[in-house]
C-alpha cells in the first residue's frame, strides 16, 4: 500500500524558512511526478509545486523565487524548501503522486501545517 508521509512543518516568522519532506512508501517504482499542494482556511486547495522523476519542476507564480521543490528518486523523497515565507503562505502542505504523470494526483500524504506570524 502507497504511503506518502510528510514531515518539516511548523511555526516560522514572515521573513523565515521551512523545510518540508514527504517520503513515499509501498510502491515498487519512483512516480513520474510528484508534487505539493497546499490548502488555507477557508480557501481551495491549490498547487504549489512539481517535478518531474527528471527533475523538471513547475511553481505557482505565488511561490516563484521563494519556494525550491526537488526530490531523491533513490530514496522515494520529495522536499520543499521554502524561504522568504510570507503570512499568506499559513496553510496545510500536502505531499501528492501523480504516478504516471497525466496529472492524475492518485495519492496524497495527511498533511502538515504551516503557520506563518507576522
Amino acid at each position: 500500500q502507497v504511503q506518502l508521509v510528510e514531515s518539516g512543518g511548523g511555526l516560522v516568522q514572515a521573513g523565515g524558512s521551512l523545510r518540508l519532506f514527504c517520503a513515499a512508501s509501498g510502491s515498487r517504482f519512483s512516480f513520474i511526478k510528484m508534487g505539493w499542494y497546499r490548502q488555507a482556511p477557508g480557501k481551495q486547495r491549490e498547487l504549489v509545486a512539481t517535478i518531474t522523476m527528471g527533475g523538471s519542476t513547475n511553481y505557482d507564480d505565488s511561490v516563484k523565487g521563494r519556494f525550491a521543490i526537488s526530490r531523491d528518486n533513490a530514496k522515494n523523497t520529495v522536499y520543499l524548501q521554502m524561504n522568504s515565507l510570507k503570512p499568506d503562505d499559513t496553510a496545510v502542505y500536502y505531499c501528492a503522486a501523480d504516478p504516471w504523470g497525466r496529472a492524475e494526483w492518485n495519492y496524497w500524504g495527511q498533511g502538515t501545517q504551516v503557520t506563518v506570524s507576522s
